[in-house]
């Protein structure tokens, strides 16, 4: 039997391990362990899962994760993400659609703090889904809009999916950081968009609020200027070269520590869950990313990713020929796998394919993050709309479905406009790296 025949094998058995909901890190663990134990024997195999889970948790670069994380983690506990709501509400409450356009921007805000998708839609979809209840706001807007703008976490840095892309391709995480902080913003201002869109269809869905007096907006806004400063200094030290992306992660941690210990908003006990949900998510992460370095080296005396590359090749179709079957492939896979699964499977296979049709593999990596926050809103897997289910027990499924919906058409748009306009993506790290 060929290289090429196990190796195909090999990928539709992790398929089944996934499909059996087996942990995606446990899924890649066995299949690379396995598969260099049938091709190279126990002693290759053996040598292989030490080097790279060796080599994994040591990485200088990964302790962006545990940090970024904790850094959510106690804004949350602390309340922090209440007052960057508040303030989004305050400047933008009046508008049509008020409230749900502020969970945009809510959403977004707590994205440069938590990178993380599932935990910023349960953050600001536990503040701003009993408001909009109250205002009489329409279940399919008030869940599609948060569910959606939930997925900014992990396109706005400090993006998981962009630390995990980072070390799965060797790529810059400061550069990725930086690709992503434009298409975070023009899908922030599209879904914003599609709010006020759905608004002046059926006004019932999203009624207006209170207009607030400057003084009072000032005011709320003052209240969130300290979290703001934190996530701007991050965020900022890493584009002006002040900070490498680790020492930011670091710096960002301890002031938002800091901050909730002299603000009196965080106690022993929440500081300790904040703690131990760290440790657990970034166990998982790591375990994800040894799955994946054992992964890898299977992958690579399989030879599978450079028969895709010549596969595609001579399909004809050129390079955006190839790119459109692979966002096809994605959009499908995103119907049943969820995102960091989807991330760490395909991008060792399709990684090659992309550097052989000359496309830059940091839009590349902005792209598939867009790509792979579609397969977080659209069914039957739809990680966002599940999660924004246990928020709000009383909506039914169908109805969140259908509220992100013209939200998924968004972020169409905004993966074309990115996919028509490079520069979008590409223009911050570039002028920042040169």
């Amino acid at each position: 039997m060929s290289v090429q025949i196990v190796g195909l094998i090999a990928i539709g058995l992790l398929f089944v391990l996934l499909a059996l909901r087996t942990p995606v890190a446990f899924s890649m663990l066995i299949i690379g362990f396995g598969g260099m134990w049938y091709l190279n024997g126990m002693r290759s195999a053996g040598a292989v899962l030490i080097t790279e889970s060796y080599g994994s948790v040591t990485n200088y670069s990964l302790i962006v994760v545990p940090m970024f994380v904790l850094l959510g983690n106690v804004a949350s506990a602390a309340g922090f993400s209440r007052g960057l709501y508040d303030a989004a509400y305050a400047w933008v409450g009046w508008l049509r659609g008020g409230l749900a356009s502020a969970s945009v921007i809510g959403c977004a805000a707590f994205s440069a703090v938590s990178g993380s998708s599932v935990a910023t839609a349960v953050t600001i979809g536990k503040v701003a889904l009993p408001e909009m209840k109250r205002l009489g706001y329409g279940a399919g807007l008030s869940t599609g809009a948060i569910a959606a703008g939930g997925t900014l976490g992990f396109l706005i840095p400090p993006s998981t999916g962009f630390v995990i892309y980072a070390i799965l391709t060797e790529e810059s995480i400061g550069r990725l950081f930086m690709a992503g902080i434009l298409p975070g913003l023009l899908m922030m201002a599209l879904f914003m968009a599609t709010v006020g869109i759905v608004t002046w269809i059926n006004p019932a869905a999203g009624p207006r609020g209170e207009p607030m007096r400057l003084v009072r907006r000032l005011a709320i806004l003052a209240r969130a200027l300290p979290m703001i400063a934190v996530i701007m200094l991050s965020i900022g030290g890493i584009y002006l070269g002040i900070f490498t992306p680790v020492e930011a992660s670091g710096i960002g941690a301890a002031l938002v520590v800091i901050l909730a210990v002299v603000s009196r908003s965080l106690s022993r006990g929440q500081f300790f869950h904040a703690v131990m949900e760290t440790v657990r998510t970034s166990a998982m992460l790591y375990m994800i990313v040894i799955g994946a370095n054992v992964l890898n080296p299977f992958l690579a005396v399989t030879h599978i990713p450079d028969m895709l590359g010549s596969a595609l090749s001579a399909t004809g179709l050129g390079p955006y020929g190839t790119l459109a079957i692979i966002i096809f492939a994605y959009i499908v896979l995103g119907m049943f796998l969820d995102g960091l699964s989807m991330l760490v499977v395909t991008i060792p296979i399709v990684y090659p394919a992309i550097l052989a049709a000359g496309f830059d593999p940091i839009w590349f990596g902005v792209v598939a993050v867009i790509v792979i926050e579609m397969g977080m809103i659209t069914p039957p897997v739809g990680l966002n709309v599940f999660v924004i289910k246990g928020v709000a027990r009383d909506v039914p499924l169908v109805t969140i479905f259908k509220g992100v919906a013209p939200f998924l058409l968004a972020m169409i748009i905004c993966l074309l406009l990115i996919i028509i306009f490079p520069e979008i993506a590409l223009v911050i790290p570039n002028t920042m790296f040169g």
